[in-house]
């Protein structure tokens, strides 16, 4: 399939049908983005790749980290991460506080704020130096030595960063934050600042559509079993209150940023990026939405 010529066709479309979103301007930094950017890159299995736009640009992939912070964590605490976090699609903004009293500290899901506060933590009661060992398993992934933090946009949203300074202290509260919050809280802020390209991006989240495996390297991330779970969950919890429609009309795993970065993965088959700053009233890519549904029907790739 001549996967270049469908994006244009299908930016084209997306450029005429819908309407202008918002940018994420509750973090100064990415108030500056230019927002009519767009970007698309596909990579597969065969590591062949197809693009359009503005795909080489780097941009902040926000809490598409958060995924992999997950498996760095699955892969330290096996099932005994479930005890500390759920696998149930939120139903509630990210960043709600309802459920996370109702129960009892235990966030929802890993892709919420709070549950990714959870993973942090977790992460960095396993690692010795967490940013530098946590950016070192990005870059074994994507194989790229020059993906990076940002320390100007976690210092932005570190400067309005009351809703998750609540969250985390309610979870310390019930006993399910081990660490300093100080410290969880700057190593959340630093994982949800690096800046990728779709094409980087893409290559990076490779290895959950090859059961597990690095495609770069051969080697087992994750197992067969816990990379389908991964998938799984990005496929109900992935954007928030809003996974439900994004199954519903695009039908595969991924997971969103407030950046404007949507990954999606076809297991078996490829994972795709697309990057649209204007997000929806839910947070994610208002374009990049539409440029999946529009893709994934055009092309009959969908799990279901």
């Amino acid at each position: 399939m001549n996967y270049n010529t469908l994006f244009s066709e299908i930016a084209s479309e997306v450029e005429t049908t819908v309407s202008p979103g918002k940018i994420a301007d509750y973090i100064p930094e990415l108030c500056k983005v230019n927002p009519n950017k767009f970007g698309v890159h596909l990579t597969n299995l065969n590591q062949e790749h197809f693009e359009f736009g503005d795909a080489n640009e780097k941009f902040s992939i926000q809490s598409i980290s958060k995924v992999l912070a997950l498996v760095l964590a699955y892969k330290m605490e096996g099932e005994n991460l479930w005890n500390r976090v759920g696998v149930e699609p939120s139903e509630t903004p990210f960043n709600s506080f309802v459920q996370l009293e109702n129960n009892n500290g235990i966030p929802r899901n890993p892709l919420i704020n709070s549950g990714a506060l959870v993973i942090s933590d977790v992460l960095i009661s396993h690692l010795k130096n967490p940013k530098k060992e946590f950016l070192a398993f990005v870059k074994s992934l994507s194989n790229n030595k020059s993906i990076n933090y940002s320390a100007r946009i976690a210092e932005s949203e570190k400067s309005t960063s009351f809703r998750n300074a609540a969250l985390i202290n309610l979870m310390k509260s019930f006993g399910n934050i081990k660490n300093d919050v100080n410290e969880v809280m700057d190593f959340y802020f630093y994982l949800c600042s690096i800046e990728m390209t779709c094409k980087e991006l893409s290559e990076t989240f490779l290895f959950l559509a090859n059961y597990g495996v690095n495609i770069f390297t051969n080697e087992r991330v994750l197992s067969t079993s816990k990379a389908k779970r991964v998938n799984a969950i990005m496929q109900l919890c992935g954007f928030y209150d809003e996974a439900g429609d994004f199954s519903f009309k695009v039908g595969l795993p991924g997971k969103s940023g407030v950046g404007g970065g949507i990954v999606a993965i076809y297991p078996n088959n490829y994972s795709i990026v697309v990057w649209s700053p204007e997000l929806n009233e839910k947070g994610n890519s208002k374009k990049g939405l539409k440029f999946l549904e529009l893709f994934t029907t055009e092309t009959e790739t969908s799990i279901f």
